[in-house]
């Protein structure tokens, strides 16, 4: 029982009303009977009074938004270094009444990995940290990655193994690996071989009752829905097998900056018409962003960066681009020949391979205050349209504002939208991620950006899918909508209004799995799958 142990913990348990501190307790007494080694407790497992809760609630939270004062914090934060941690504290909460929130990499757009947007819901935080294995089997070309993982320590351990085999997911290395396969996961490599989550052939997960299934004991049904379904929702997914893929010992890429004086507008619009018709082996995408013309004048412009990698050579893209792109007119000069792995790091500042190793990136993302949205287009927006968009980016609020967009086409044609939960694929021309970032000062008329960012949002209403908007789960926006936490009444019709817009027609059978894997709705949040059994 180790009661000496449970006394330590509970001096520094969460330090709140009594009406709270009776799961706080509980929770505690209930961890040191199901833990294995109840004496690694007092490591693994943090309270708020703990003097290291704070640095690790933010070692990994990629947006500042949910790291401030007011935000809802967990009663525990559990680092679990084995299953059976898991297991416990699954059990544990379900009998004390807790909501779990799991974490991978902690760049859940909305912190919702390790947060609640509601002040009165008691949970704890799983933190996978310790998890992160990576085997590589190169002959036969996959690999097993614990979900606490990056895709930078991914990518590092199949680098190390072999030039000639990568994996199709994302380009931010410090993204968790749990995280970006529960909802699908897309890169550089996604035209040629389709989302991380078209490429996992086996996973292990634990379920609400505590099982620990594979592939084969949760059925096919499960399997489906934890590839692109979102995270959150059918239980905490241990580790993926993945499938590795070819590619070529060099691979090329360039970035090539346009301004609206060197004819970007144009250059834009040309890309749109073709950039998803290019081969597979070609992922063309464009960073808009607001810039001073000159440092010599005040003078706003936009400036477009159009950056490329290339399954092939120097030799084989600058005669493509002059075929099917001769306005861009990319020259030898524009271009550099690289291994994969490295071209993954040229586009961020890395230059070491052990940069891979790092959980938090120093350049190419947002490490601020930040709000993200998404679309998918399916028709060329006419110049009009990114003339009429361009002004908002010389606004106050879009100092630190950029728009990315990104070609579809290739693979992602090829497979059907039922094929797993992600349903984003023929008929998509390209997808537009926005971004408004501010500083810590800014934070208090954070309202300002939010505003600006669903302007530009309602701005482009006419230009991109419709009946649903199309949304990407793995940018969750809460402005879509949200489930109540407290009650299942109208639960599936609330939920129904952001999950057409995720998953389009697969979301009522992601409800369908849920209701049988997870009928009493333990593992939730504010866009968790609702089971059938809430409405």
């Amino acid at each position: 029982m180790f009661p000496s142990l449970f006394v330590i913990l509970l001096s520094v348990s969460w330090k709140s009303s009594s009406t709270l501190a009776y799961p706080s307790e509980g929770f505690l007494r209930c961890l040191s009977l199901h833990f294995a080694n109840p004496t690694s407790i007092s490591k693994l497992v943090y309270t708020q009074r703990n003097s290291s809760f704070s640095s690790v609630l933010k070692s990994s939270a990629q947006n500042f938004r949910f790291t401030t004062p007011s935000t809802p914090a967990p009663l525990f934060i559990i680092t679990p270094l084995q299953p059976s941690h898991i297991q416990a504290a699954i059990y544990c909460s379900r009998i004390h009444g807790l909501h779990v929130r799991t974490r991978s990499g902690g760049h859940d757009f909305e912190g919702l990995s390790y947060t609640t947007a509601n002040y009165i819901v008691p949970f704890v935080v799983i933190d996978l940290v310790n998890l992160r294995s990576v085997q590589v089997d190169v002959e036969k070309a996959t690999a097993w990655v614990e979900s606490g993982a990056t895709i930078g320590e991914l990518y590092y351990g199949i680098a190390q193994k072999s030039r000639t085999l990568a994996f199709p997911a994302g380009l931010f290395y410090t993204v968790g690996v749990g995280g970006q396969f529960s909802g699908g996961g897309y890169g550089p490599l996604f035209r040629k071989y389709g989302l991380a989550a078209d490429n996992v052939i086996d996973a292990r997960l634990i379920d609400a009752k505590g099982r620990i299934l594979d592939r084969k004991s949760m059925g096919e049904d499960l399997f489906w829905a934890i590839r692109g379904g979102g995270g959150g929702s059918f239980g905490i997914v241990l580790a993926w097998k993945l499938k590795l893929v070819a590619v070529p010992a060099i691979v090329t890429v360039f970035t090539v900056s346009k301004t609206l004086e060197q004819n970007a507008t144009k250059l834009v619009h040309r890309w749109q018409s073709i950039a998803h018709k290019f081969p597979k082996e070609l992922l063309m995408s464009i960073f808009i962003s607001s810039v001073k013309s000159s440092e010599a004048d005040k003078k706003i412009t936009i400036k477009a960066n159009f950056s490329s990698m290339f399954l092939g050579s120097i030799d084989e893209l600058v005669p493509l681009m002059e075929e099917r792109f001769p306005e861009f007119g990319l020259v030898r000069d524009d271009c550099l020949e690289m291994s994969w792995v490295e071209a993954i790091l040229s586009t961020q500042g890395g230059v070491q391979l052990e940069t891979l190793l790092e959980r938090h990136q120093k350049t190419g993302v947002s490490q601020t205050f930040f709000k993200a949205k998404f679309d998918c287009v399916k028709q060329p927006i006419p110049e009009m349209g990114l003339e009429g968009l361009w002004p908002m980016f010389y606004e106050e609020e879009a100092k630190m504002a950029n728009i990315f967009l990104v070609a579809y086409g290739g693979k992602m044609d090829e497979i059907p939208e039922s094929e797993i939960p992600f349903p984003h694929r023929a008929g998509i021309i390209y997808s537009i991620i926005y971004v408004v970032d501010w500083d810590e000062n800014e934070n208090k008329n954070s309202k300002r950006f939010l505003n600006w960012i669903r302007r530009v949002y309602d701005y482009m209403t006419p230009y991109v899918s419709n009946s649903p908007r199309e949304a990407y789960v793995n940018y969750k926006d809460l402005q879509i909508g949200s489930n109540n936490m407290f009650s299942c009444k109208g639960s599936y019709a609330q939920a129904k209004i952001w999950g057409r817009k995720y998953f389009k027609n697969n979301f009522d059978r992601l409800v369908y799995v849920k209701t049988k894997v997870d009928p009493e709705n333990f593992f939730r949040h504010e866009q968790s799958i609702p089971p059938l059994s809430c409405f």
